[in-house]
């Protein structure tokens, strides 16, 4: 009898990287970094002592263990989701307001809200998306249930779910890098993305100038697309037809940001704490404390399986 046990987590990576063909895009998927799910597939292999991809392969094909493994793996998630949903979804039901900006709502949680509705197909999630200053007042107010926003510098309270790495982004086989000076599509003012981009620019003595002002990435993309400027996202929301710009390029490196996740004052439904411990969960998995072993969800939405499931970090008052 082996003495290991394998990870849910790390077999729903390993399906996602075969039906990808590509650790990027699971990490996009997931949320996280791709180094993060190259080091879940090596101690998979490790643990098995069994080679799960052809070497040298430029797409992931699998070899004759990795094949097998493939079919275990989907049947057992397939129980395993099923189980969860069945055991925990009759407890939960109700409505909840979730604001968040367009950004996180089009490339971290389509996937995480997705899994929320099959394990609580009850919990009616209404998304609105705005800016996350605005977003902080509205949940502060209950008008809206949770709010995960983008730390600004004065903010205060919060409970820290995630970082994102900020990167600079030009259209693909574009030369707006070059211009001079470099024209920014960028968040409105007060915005900690804008800042950091000015900042960076000004520290090492590159001129800048605003050729788009937009408060959703829809415009921050057109002008990446046509040309028209150079702008910095997160790393998740970096999509085909963009092109990352390195210092190599004059370019100074950019800070990671803090993603924060709010709740209403109150005493909130069951719905809301629901849906608030999964998205700490689930986005906090590997982005502040690095791997951990995945865990059962309960009926509010908490982890029950040990020292990894632990709470996210508080934060202390911005001074």
């Amino acid at each position: 009898m082996a003495s290991f046990s394998l990870d849910i987590r790390t077999l729903r990576s390993f399906i996602s990287v075969v039906e990808t063909g590509s650790i990027t895009e699971t990490a996009r998927r997931q949320g996280r970094t791709q180094p993060a799910i190259t080091l879940q597939l090596q101690r998979l292999e490790d643990m098995i002592g069994k080679s799960l991809f052809e070497p040298d392969s430029r797409r992931q094909k699998l070899t004759d263990d990795g094949e097998m493994l493939l079919g275990y793996a989907k049947s057992i998630l397939r129980m395993h989701d099923e189980l969860l949903s069945r055991l925990l979804s009759p407890d939960i039901e109700g409505h909840v307001i979730l604001g968040t900006p367009d950004l996180y709502s089009a490339y971290l949680l389509p996937a995480i809200l997705a899994r929320f509705r099959q394990t609580f197909p009850r919990v009616q999630v209404e998304l609105r998306c705005a800016l996350s200053t605005p977003l902080v007042s509205l949940v502060q107010r209950g008008e809206v249930d949770i709010a995960l926003v983008t730390r600004m510098r004065d903010f205060t309270g919060g409970v820290l779910v995630r970082q994102e790495q900020l990167v600079w982004i030009m259209g693909e086989g574009q030369d707006t890098h070059l211009a001079n000076p470099v024209p920014l599509a960028l968040l409105p003012h007060g915005n900690i993305y804008r800042d950091h981009a000015i900042e960076a620019l000004e520290q090492i003595g590159r001129k800048w100038r605003i050729a788009c002002v937009s408060e959703s990435v829809g415009g921050l993309q057109a002008a990446v697309f046509s040309g028209m400027a150079v702008t910095i996202l997160a790393e998740s929301a970096v999509v085909p037809g963009m092109r990352r710009i390195g210092v190599r390029e004059y370019f100074p490196p950019l800070p990671k940001v803090d993603l924060l996740l709010y709740h209403a004052p109150g005493t909130p439904t069951p719905a809301a704490t629901a849906l608030h411990n999964y998205l700490a969960r689930y986005l906090g998995k590997s982005a502040i404390d690095g791997d951990q072993t995945d865990s059962t969800v309960t009926a509010n939405g908490t982890a029950t399986d040990g020292a990894t499931a632990g709470p996210p970090q508080k934060l202390q008052p911005a001074e």
